[in-house]
């Protein structure tokens, strides 16, 4: 059984980003030849904590100014030259901007490189829509050899980051901006191709990634005081899924809500879909963005504006049950 943070423990909240630098100083202390390539953000991906925690690691910090492409190009070189390479942008630069090369270059070539954008979802909050990627999981997911990690918290994130590191080929690890409170007790290790069960139940399952899953773990005991019984499953690795547990539950419960930080084309509830639709067909109701861009505004009040909280979540499981 994963171990999950103590009550004291999850009132400290801290974004996913703050785990990147720090892991991967962390992770060069440990002698893996990893470098960091930034594209004029080293500041708010925290990746300049990766070059200050030890004067040798100066030179393994890659800064190319505001060229995205040119980023994922020059960490595709470092990788062929037996570099762990790993990118640090906003998502939307980071995945959208640069796309070509992280297919064509990275993927294609089953290039040793991870994309992990720090800024993500509508966690972006002020910078508003077009800085709010909302499509990049989707656009993961669809490149042969990609793998895709949606870490929940900051302990998730280094777990992440480490896995990024220690699994061969590309491998996307989504960080977002906000801070959050922790699920995982520190330490945790995750593992790829891996759920996990973080309430049991027998009414429904909700299945999340990322900063979601705090909404579900909130949605379920909203839930619990209406006498509702619901699984909360954290699908950490979106790519490859685990069918098994999500199966398992499912055919528990006779009913799903998917929950993404993300567009509802092509991201987590996509792929849980594809999932049930050819091993066990039930009702399901996704949470997610609906076919619209973001906004400026607060990440909590951004939540309830777009119907994203647990409240809407809520909603979705009495839904769905009615169906059942």
């Amino acid at each position: 059984m994963i171990k999950l943070a103590d009550a004291t423990q999850a009132q400290e909240k801290k974004a996913t980003r703050a785990a990147y630098g720090v892991t991967l100083a962390q992770l060069a202390d440990e002698g893996m030849p990893v470098v960091a390539v930034d594209a004029d953000l080293t500041g708010s991906t925290t990746t300049k904590k990766f070059a200050a925690a030890n004067e040798a690691y100066a030179d393994r910090l890659y800064n190319v100014g505001i060229a995205e492409q040119n980023m994922i190009d020059v960490a595709a070189g470092l990788s062929l030259t037996g570099n762990i390479a790993f990118t640090g942008s906003f998502a939307v630069f980071g995945t959208g901007r640069a796309y070509d090369q992280i297919r064509n270059t990275v993927c294609y070539g089953d290039l040793n490189v991870k994309i992990a954008p720090t800024h993500a979802g509508i966690s972006v909050g002020p910078d508003g829509g077009s800085h709010q990627m909302l499509e990049d999981i989707s656009l993961m997911r669809g490149l042969p050899n990609m793998r895709v990690l949606v870490p929940a918290d900051y302990e998730a994130a280094r777990a992440a980051i480490r896995l990024a590191a220690e699994t061969p080929g590309p491998v996307y690890v989504r960080m977002g901006r906000a801070s959050v409170p922790a699920v995982y007790a520190e330490g945790v290790q995750l593992e790829l191709g891996r759920a996990y069960v973080l309430r049991e139940g027998t009414d429904a399952t909700i299945v999340a990634c990322g900063v979601m899953i705090d909404q579900a773990l909130k949605a379920a005991d909203m839930l619990e005081q209406k006498g509702v019984s619901v699984e909360v499953i954290d699908a950490f690795s979106v790519k490859p899924l685990d069918e098994e547990t999500i199966l398992t539950s499912v055919r528990k419960t006779g009913c799903v809500v998917t929950a993404e930080e993300h567009s509802v084309y092509g991201g987590l509830g996509s792929a849980v879909a594809e999932t049930l639709v050819q091993n066990e067909p039930v009702p399901m109701e996704m949470i997610g963005m609906k076919d619209r861009f973001g906004k400026s505004g607060a990440f909590e009040e951004l939540l309830g504006y777009f119907k994203m909280d647990a409240a809407a979540i809520v909603d979705a499981v009495e839904r769905v049950r009615s169906r059942a």
